[in-house]
């Protein structure tokens, strides 16, 4: 593998601003009363931060197809696995209900 890509402190500088931006927005929106939405609301912050540090600061935006398509592999496969998780989650008081 070659590293012939040099990647300008620019985009490290806005990666960075996003990045402390995502961690202002996740403080916010933990103050805030959003019902059932609060762990999806969380969840797509974190992940939206998690995109970025993987894509700039691995390089991943920078790397073969192969690793680019193995990322994106383990991306979905987590999303899936989130997708259960929040499934069980968010329907445990309607369970325990018996609506």
């Amino acid at each position: 593998m070659s590293s012939d890509h040099i990647v300008p402190v620019r985009v490290y500088l806005t990666i960075f601003t996003a990045l402390v931006v995502g961690t202002v927005a996740t403080v916010a929106v933990a103050g805030v009363d959003l019902g059932w939405l609060n762990t999806p609301v969380a969840l797509a912050i974190a992940i939206t931060k998690a995109s970025l540090v993987v894509l700039f600061f691995m390089h991943v935006r920078y790397s073969p197809r192969l690793i680019q398509l193995t990322a994106v592999a383990g991306f979905i496969w987590f999303l899936i696995m989130v997708t259960f998780t929040l499934s069980d989650y968010l329907t445990r008081d309607i369970l325990a209900l018996g609506k």
